[in-house]
């Protein structure tokens, strides 16, 4: 099996080649949605040609999911086979171009090489070869195209076809080892609450030197709302969730996430606990974007409107309806000389934790040892991936394994993401041998 993965990684190379020239970015305000239909149509033809059956169903968001199945026979295990093959969009400072795939030093940059079409391509060189021995398993794979913008298309689909999806065992490859070359298990994701806020003060712009001082500037309102949201040791502060939650399991060395952050000299990591405790066991609020003027351009004038994008993660143990509530509350208390408050909500993504035994572990587990030549690891995860809650609800006896390609120095959502292909190829292994053990 070794051997086989071994030779399908110049294929597997071509492969992400073509998804990373795809600009497969949700969002038609930045790219057109063609781009995201012609990844899905690739998609399905790449799994279908795999030997898994496939095709395209729209989601509820307007966006597509591939669907494929390959049954087993009577009686044998189905195991499900998830990723997304929607990106970030790109931003800015990139060394060469997010669209194309690039090798420097042994790694493979471009948007997407890991999260998560590189994990798209570790499922299919995975299935090329273990599928060469007509495993006894049934295999189902499932693909989303809006994980991203978390509009909630696939959960909501998953609960009108419950059936489609129901498995044994998930595979979700949307996560990563806690360095390259050690095979790791993510055992919890935090949920999220992604919202826009936006402050308005006046009817237009005006010359900040004719009513500056007196005319409220919607600029600075949103500037001090948003400085409410973090302590000065650099806490989420939402009032009304907890913020001082431990986390007991592995812990993450502080010099070594200064480097995998790439945090420059002289800047404090921030936060009161333990790194592991601020990735994985409190809530967490980032400012993804600002609407106001830019800097180059802008006038003398006192601003009438400004607007921001956030993202709230919260632990397993918080609901994110309620958090999402209480950020909003938060904001329209903070928010000075009763300027008007509107709020957008973009979508809820619940947070999960996942149990550790049962066959489809102990199948894994063996999998990944085998692979790496170590024993494996586990750890939680910052990240959200919206589909676990949602299976796990509809499917409490099902096993669900989060596995990846993303370790810390793929560099996710960031300028220069990248892949290091010994993960793809170990990765794929263990995964192959995992539908040929298990089944």
């Amino acid at each position: 099996m070794r051997e086989r993965i071994a030779g399908l990684m110049g294929l597997a190379r071509r492969d992400l080649e073509e998804l990373v020239a795809m600009r497969s970015v949700a969002d038609e305000r930045l790219f057109p949605a063609a781009e995201c239909r012609k990844a899905a149509e690739w998609t399905a033809e790449a799994f279908s040609a795999a030997g898994v059956p496939s095709e395209l169903h729209e989601t509820p968001d307007g966006t597509y999911a591939v669907i494929g199945h390959r049954p087993g026979p009577p009686g044998a295990p189905t195991v499900l086979l998830y990723s997304h093959y929607d990106v970030q969009p790109p931003g800015e400072g990139w060394t060469s171009s997010p669209w194309e795939l690039t090798e420097r030093d042994g790694r493979w940059y471009g948007r997407g090489a890991a999260d998560c079409k590189g994990n798209m391509v570790m499922h299919l060189t995975a299935l090329r070869a273990a599928l060469q021995d007509d495993p006894p398993i049934g295999v189902k794979i499932v693909v989303e195209g809006s994980e991203e913008q978390g509009t909630g298309g696939l959960e909501a689909f998953l609960r009108e076809n419950p059936e489609m999806l129901a498995a044994d065992a998930v595979v979700i490859g949307d996560t990563g080892n806690f360095a390259v070359g050690v095979p790791t298990f993510t055992t919890s994701l935090r949920g999220r609450a992604n919202l826009v806020v936006t402050v308005s003060t006046m009817k237009s712009a005006m010359h900040s030197g004719t009513v500056g001082g007196a005319a409220p500037d919607a600029l600075a309102a949103l500037v001090h709302m948003l400085g409410t949201l973090r302590d000065a040791a650099g806490n989420t502060t939402v009032r009304g969730l907890k913020g001082d939650q431990r986390w007991d399991g592995v812990q993450y060395p502080v010099e070594q996430f200064r480097k995998d952050a790439g945090i420059l000299d002289g800047v404090s990591v921030i936060g009161t606990g333990t790194v592991s405790d601020m990735l994985w066991a409190r809530p967490a609020l980032t400012v993804l974007g600002i609407d106001c003027p830019p800097v180059v351009g802008s006038a003398a004038a006192v601003q009438p409107t400004a607007s921001a994008r956030l993202n709230l993660r919260v632990p397993p143990d918080i609901d994110p309806e309620q958090a999402c509530d209480a950020l909003i509350a938060h904001l329209r208390a903070v928010a000075p000389w009763k300027v008007r408050v509107d709020i957008e909500i973009e979508g809820l993504g619940a947070p999960f934790s996942t149990r550790t035994s049962g066959p489809a572990y102990t199948a894994m587990t063996g999998a990944l040892t085998e692979a790496y030549g170590k024993k494996v690891s586990t750890q939680g995860d910052g990240g959200s991936i919206p589909l676990c809650g949602a299976l796990k609800e509809l499917f409490p006896k099902t096993e669900i394994i989060l596995i990846g390609v993303e370790e810390p120095a793929a560099l996710i959502h960031a300028p220069d993401e990248s892949v290091d292909p010994s993960e793809i190829e170990n990765l794929a292994l263990a995964e192959a041998l995992f539908l040929t053990s298990y089944g």
